[in-house]
């Protein structure tokens, strides 16, 4: 199989696998949590997207992500650049890329022919990630599935000032105790998170693009919320969760 390569992205909450073709179509991918013991789990996953490809054992690996470095492959890359590759490669457009995972909150300018023009990341602190928004979803004891339409539903927020998630779910605690609806607290958590990300972005052009990637870009309240803050549509790429691993595999091309 000429030309075929695979990309790892070894996240923090979850493990990212792709396998392209010699035209950069994904013929295969995978996404699974994330497991303590990174070299084991590339190992097996490797090995499945292997065989149902029928990629032979010496397809070149490309590794990004918290763990890139314990995966053994035979190119490490850096987060920016994957995404932004993986970004480029979909969109063949310059642009910022906002990507939200579960460990950090990334946006990158990409230029015109594809280059990290500049970058800002947000991974002191939780609060402008994922696991904010999973740490009070448990609280709220929500589903992912149910936010939607529970910010949806609400008919208007309820503002969470602390910016430390620690701080937010004593706050958010506070709030329910004193009655205030969980739709409406939902949908100031929404906004709170995505007015750190919009900071994180600073001032945009008026006729840039914004592209989203990573696991929280699958739910449409925090997609909307970004939106609204950045005063401007916010268009999801494909396969979201995969466009780290693709731009891996994309730099072992």
């Amino acid at each position: 199989m000429s030309g075929v390569t695979l990309g790892v992205d070894a996240g923090s909450t979850t493990w990212k696998g792709v396998v392209l073709d010699g035209a950069g179509e994904i013929l295969d991918s995978v996404v699974v949590a994330s497991e303590p013991l990174v070299e084991q789990q590339t190992r097996v996953e490797l090995a499945k997207l292997r065989e149902a490809t029928c990629a032979p054992r010496e397809t070149p690996v490309g590794a990004t992500g918290y763990g890139r470095k314990r995966v053994g492959a035979d190119r490490a890359i850096t987060e920016i650049t994957c995404h932004a590759r993986g970004a480029f490669h979909l969109t063949a457009k310059a642009g910022v890329l906002v990507d939200m995972g579960g460990q950090d909150s990334k946006v990158i300018r990409i230029g015109a022919d594809g280059t990290v023009a500049d970058f800002s990341m947000n991974d002191k602190c939780a609060a402008g990630t994922g696991r904010f928004l999973e740490v009070l979803l448990g609280r709220l004891k929500v589903g992912w599935d149910q936010v939607p339409g529970l910010v949806d539903s609400a008919e208007s927020s309820v503002s969470v000032s602390s910016t430390c998630t620690v701080f937010a779910e004593s706050e958010v605690i506070s709030l329910m105790a004193e009655g205030e609806p969980v739709p409406g607290i939902l949908k100031g958590l929404h906004l709170s998170l995505a007015s750190r990300v919009a900071a994180l972005a600073g001032i945009l052009p008026d006729d840039i693009e914004v592209f989203m990637s990573g696991g929280v870009a699958l739910g449409s309240a925090m997609v909307n919320a970004l939106a609204k803050e950045l005063g401007r549509p916010v268009t999801v790429l494909a396969e979201p969760q995969l466009v780290g691993a693709l731009g891996a595999a994309l730099s072992v091309r």
